[in-house]
């Protein structure tokens, strides 16, 4: 009976430590299951760029699970996004620690290396890698841009030949190496190296550029053939089509120039960002006799490609550019604004219109528009300028003050719009007869630029007019002189503030030196050299000036001729 009893508790003992066993076993993979879990909701933080929630995730497994490598990786990789270059460091290089043998790891870890500018600790990274993973194709263009980085050139074609050695020669290959060579400055090495892979690889892009090269050693008979080979193989090749066009167009067989460029025009397998850049640069490098003696076939051409892409942005700017460098600002406006009513949202469609206003002097149309430009763009500026410049041609002087209170308020911290505002403030407020308000103006500018030459030389010259604080006015505009001595503006205001403290024989050589650096076509920068001359006793010679002053003179010297006759007159007593 004990017997009995002894086997049974055996048997009971045998069944507790099994199931104790299988629960231990079930809250093992229990753990492990909810680990993965967070891990996975961590990912999903960290794919939502939620990366303060995902660190925090991560961390909280780390510290119940160090072990865990997948953790540390993607924790490194969410520091890494937080710009926690430190911690993410730590974190990958616990993960490599932990799984050395994952490819990943060791990858992102080189990624940081390179992230923070250490070139060596990279390339070790990466040539360790491929020792490990030698079909790792991009690790090795990685290591060729590191050694060229570095200047080790013969490492890097040591790796392109590896890359050839292990997958053979492709095209990739061939343009690294002619990309290579021609940094290196061994241009007829690099394409003798492509035209040696051509003739055993042919394609399109490698056959056009050394389409391209013959063209710009002048043997325009191989540029042809190569381009021709190119178009054997993709007749649409756009830049085969455009190097064999512009063979046509520098040696001037127009004949055959115009049918290759409608051609590629009208493909529509060519992308019409393609062709709206083509047509552009042509507009803006085109002499103008090419454009006036070829303006049916150009035309033709815009004509042709609006067709096609009505509705395109890039053509739509293209042909605005287009009739505008032909003379033809309206339809150019008209394609300007048609792009804007399409591309609502586009900066450079409103910036296109809003800049063709401001060179077609449309004041009123600007000042409208570039308002209503900076409410859509608000973080745009520029835009209120454009409009300032229109109010300020309008003589709503107001206007302007208005926008300099708006760019003052949105642009707090930036120093160099606050200057100019400031600056264009002072303008104003003088325009408008407010000299107190200008000159506070002015000193706001000052304050931020104390040696700003526009602000010193109009406060000076201002100072100047009304006959007051002539010291300080002397000191600011000397700065100008010092700074810049040959503009002839400030070379006047120095001089003119000489003249007005009885020092007319020290103002004469700044005056004489404004007239070498075009001070001769301004009427009022005479007129004050003509004066200093007349204090001086040189009568003959102020009256020179003053007839130069006279001929010039467009209104902005009230009461000249009037003067002029006076001082006739005094010399005759």
């Amino acid at each position: 009976m004990i017997i009995k009893m002894k086997k049974v508790s055996a048997i009971i003992s045998i069944f507790v430590i099994t199931f104790l066993l299988s629960i231990d076993s079930y809250a093992q993979g229990n753990r492990e299951r909810i680990i993965e879990n967070r891990i996975a909701e961590a990912v999903e933080k960290y794919s939502a760029r939620d990366f303060d929630s995902a660190s925090a995730i991560l961390r909280s497994i780390i510290a119940t699970a160090p072990e865990n490598d997948a953790a540390h990786y993607y924790l490194g990789l969410t520091e890494f996004c937080l710009n926690h270059m430190d911690a993410a460091e730590h974190e990958l290089a616990e993960a490599v620690r932990l799984d050395p043998g994952n490819y990943w790891y060791r990858y992102r870890l080189a990624m940081l290396y390179s992230a923070t500018d250490r070139k060596e600790l990279t390339a070790a990274m990466f040539e360790e890698l491929l020792k490990d993973f030698p079909k790792k194709n991009e690790l090795y263009y990685s290591l060729i841009e590191l050694y060229m980085s570095q200047g080790q050139t013969e490492k890097a074609l040591g790796t392109l030949t590896q890359i050839e050695t292990l997958f053979g020669a492709d095209e990739a290959v061939a343009l690294t190496r002619f990309d290579l060579l021609r940094r290196l400055g061994r241009y007829e090495e690099a394409y003798g190296s492509l035209a040696s892979f051509s003739r055993e690889n042919p394609s399109p892009q490698v056959l056009s550029i050394l389409g391209d090269y013959q063209m710009s050693m002048y043997n325009d008979s191989l540029a042809l053939k190569s381009y021709d080979e190119a178009l054997s193989l993709s007749p649409d090749y756009a830049p085969a089509i455009l190097g064999k066009a512009e063979t046509f167009r520098v040696t001037r067989r127009y004949d055959e120039y115009f049918p290759l460029v409608r051609r590629f025009i009208r493909s529509r397998e060519i992308s019409p960002e393609g062709k709206g850049d083509y047509l552009t640069n042509l507009f803006r490098r085109a002499d103008p006799m090419f454009l006036k003696t070829f303006s049916t076939e150009l035309d033709s051409l815009m004509t042709d490609c609006i067709s096609v892409h009505p509705k395109d942005s890039s053509i739509l700017m293209a042909a605005g550019i287009y009739y505008y460098g032909t003379g033809r600002a309206q339809e150019a406006s008209g394609y300007f604004q048609e792009n804007m009513r399409l591309y609502p949202e586009s900066l450079s469609a409103t910036a296109n219109y809003v800049e063709l206003l401001m060179y077609t002097h449309s004041w009123t149309e600007l000042s409208s528009e570039g308002r209503k430009a900076y409410r859509k763009f608000p973080s745009e500026p520029a835009f209120l300028e454009m409009a300032s410049l229109a109010d300020y041609n309008l003589g709503d002087y107001r206007k302007v003050l208005g926008i300099c209170d708006t760019v003052l308020a949105v642009c707090k911290g930036d120093s160099l719009k606050t200057l100019n505002a400031y600056t264009t403030m002072g303008d104003m407020y003088h325009q408008l007869g407010e000299n107190k308000k200008a000159y506070q103006a002015y000193d706001k500018a000052l304050g931020i630029n104390p040696r700003y030459v526009p602000v010193l030389n109009n406060y000076a010259y201002f100072l100047s007019m009304e006959g007051k604080q002539l010291k300080k006015a002397y000191a600011m505009s000397k700065i100008t002189v010092e700074q810049e001595p040959d503009n002839p503006t400030y070379l006047d205001t120095f001089g003119w503030i000489l003249y007005l403290q009885g020092k007319p024989l020290e103002a004469k050589p700044f005056f004489k030196h404004a007239m070498l650096y075009g001070g001769k076509d301004s009427a009022v920068i005479l007129d004050h050299y003509a004066e200093v001359l007349y204090a001086l006793k040189e009568y003959d010679l102020a009256f020179v000036y003053w007839m130069q002053a006279q001929a010039r003179n467009d209104g902005e010297i009230e009461g000249l001729d009037e003067k002029i006759r006076q001082r006739k007159s005094e010399m005759n007593r």
